[in-house]
């Protein structure tokens, strides 16, 4: 019998207590006496006065779910209660933010400001005691951002580690995900364009594209080649072959990414490779394991997809062979994934400690972004992919190796771009949890 869900006012409880360990041992470390994070600003176009769409520092919304809040000050000093500064600006022209509510509130002492300079008086009284975190742009008075990097590596380097409530928003974020990744599917099997996909996905997730962690990559035919094609063309092509579809949706300021590939041929050999890598994806996110060097799993993988391309006579040469001469980086040419959480490229996936230092990639392997080894509570994704990409293709052709492939092969699977399957993962203490597979799953 499964024990019961714990209630959301205890998931923060837990997740706060540990946000002010943390910001407690990284002022230790840096030397100061407050943490002081901005929300952020609004940023205006130059030569005009419309301002770009507004991003939240992510150091802010680590402690408070508030995504749509500039001019917001939080502030933490050890041994007392932290302190939010929330800017509810007398206006007209906006809606103007409601008042804080939430499990999270009774946290923090809450102060409403009308103006921002009104945040001054209510920041600790000597700017150089504090690790003041955030942009430069947010700069109020003597409180300009120093963001020490003691501090930040310290922050960066936990916030892999997610705790149960973080893990409880991104399972919120991924249910919105699956559930807009399912209208889209609909959407391609029905004809559309990929702006029509598009407008399909952001419809059943409830975001627009600005509320969305990160622009949706809607491809068709070739365009699943580009690996971050994101032009939607605006008219359905004359045959839909295929979709590879990257998006994620957010919730409380975390953020899920997920990835399908889709052939309109369910019985046809594009299909079946498909298969073959969505098979073989499965098999790598079981190796999310407390102990496992990512770096390994990343290579890994590489010797997987070639073996797929080895069954599907596209490689005339060993598996083993096309990863060591580089001619499997032609068809994966891109990392096995990243870290995922209040950011979708979560930060610190070099950090060889939480003092700094750098954990290197593997040589020939440029486009990897996480090289830690895996421990319990971090979140990732994994997102092999196989492409047909003109331009490396042609670099191949040219090359010593052009032989190791088939070539009358490789054009028959161009026209349709290319794979990729990702999940988001977060290790355990034991098998790993597929945020992604479990939400498919409750939705089929």
């Amino acid at each position: 019998m499964n024990a019961p869900a714990a209630a959301p006012a205890d998931l923060y409880a837990q997740h706060f207590a540990e946000q002010q360990r943390r910001a407690a041992e990284a002022l230790a470390r840096g030397g100061f006496d407050h943490l002081v994070v901005p929300s952020g600003t609004l940023h205006y176009q130059v030569f005009d006065d419309r301002d770009y769409p507004y991003a939240v520092n992510p150091q802010f919304k680590a402690w408070v779910p508030l995504v749509r809040n500039p001019g917001s000050w939080l502030v933490f000093t050890p041994g007392a209660k932290p302190k939010l500064v929330y800017l509810q600006p007398f206006d007209y022209w906006h809606v103007v933010p409601q008042a804080p509510a939430g499990v999270w509130v009774d946290h923090f002492e809450v102060i409403v400001i009308r103006e921002p300079a009104d945040a001054l008086a209510h920041l600790p009284k000597d700017p150089a005691r504090c690790a003041i975190l955030g942009e430069p742009q947010s700069a109020l008075g003597e409180f300009a951002p120093n963001n020490p990097q003691p501090v930040i590596d310290y922050l960066e380097y936990h916030r892999a580690f997610k705790t149960a409530y973080e893990v409880a928003m991104m399972r919120e974020a991924t249910r919105k995900g699956v559930r807009a990744h399912r209208a889209a599917e609909a959407a391609f099997r029905a004809g559309a364009s990929e702006f029509d996909i598009h407008l399909a996905y952001c419809a059943a997730a409830r975001q627009d594209a600005n509320e969305l962690p990160y622009g949706n990559i809607v491809a068709l035919n070739e365009n699943g080649a580009v690996l971050h094609y994101m032009d939607l063309g605006r008219e359905a092509p004359a045959q839909s072959r295929s979709f590879l579809i990257d998006a994620g949706a957010s919730h409380a300021g975390y953020a899920c990414d997920i990835t399908r590939t889709y052939a309109s041929d369910t019985n046809g050999e594009f299909q079946a490779l498909i298969d073959a890598v969505d098979a073989a994806q499965q098999r790598m996110c079981a190796q999310v394991r407390a102990g496992f060097d990512y770096k390994q799993l990343h290579l890994d993988a590489h010797l997987a997809l070639a073996g797929i391309l080895k069954d599907f006579g596209v490689l005339k040469i060993s598996p083993e062979a096309a990863v060591a001469n580089g001619v499997s980086g032609v068809f994966f040419p891109h990392g096995i994934g990243h870290g995922i959480g209040l950011q979708v490229h979560e930060v610190a996936g070099f950090a060889a400690s939480d003092r700094g230092g750098r954990i290197d990639k593997p040589a020939g392997h440029p486009y990897l972004r996480l090289t830690r080894t895996l421990a319990p509570g971090m979140a990732v994704t994994i997102e092999p992919g196989l492409y047909f990409v003109d331009l490396l293709l042609e670099g191949l052709q040219r090359g010593e190796h052009a032989d190791a492939v088939d070539w009358a092969r490789i054009d028959a699977f161009r026209p349709f771009g290319g794979i990729r399957i990702e999940d988001d993962v977060v290790c355990t203490d034991a098998a790993p949890t597929n945020l992604t597979r479990e939400e498919f799953a409750a939705a089929a």
